[in-house]
């Protein structure tokens, strides 16, 4: 069966750290877009005004 959406869970550490928990039936879909077994790099934006958050795999070639 296909998961392609969950909920999930943004909360800050202890140490002001912030964390976004994305479900392990979402992370393990075999069509989720980031494949890792440890971490990636992602790119995390918004638009003001907006209540979504865009998340991509980080590009090393891009600027920033």
């Amino acid at each position: 069966m296909m998961v392609n959406e969950g909920r999930g869970r943004l909360f800050r550490r202890k140490d002001g750290k912030y964390l976004i928990y994305v479900p392990l039936k979402l992370a393990e879909d075999s069509m989720f877009p980031f494949k890792t077994t440890t971490s990636i790099k992602l790119k995390i934006s918004f638009k003001i005004g907006d209540n979504k958050v865009i998340v991509e795999k980080w590009n090393e070639a891009s600027e920033e």
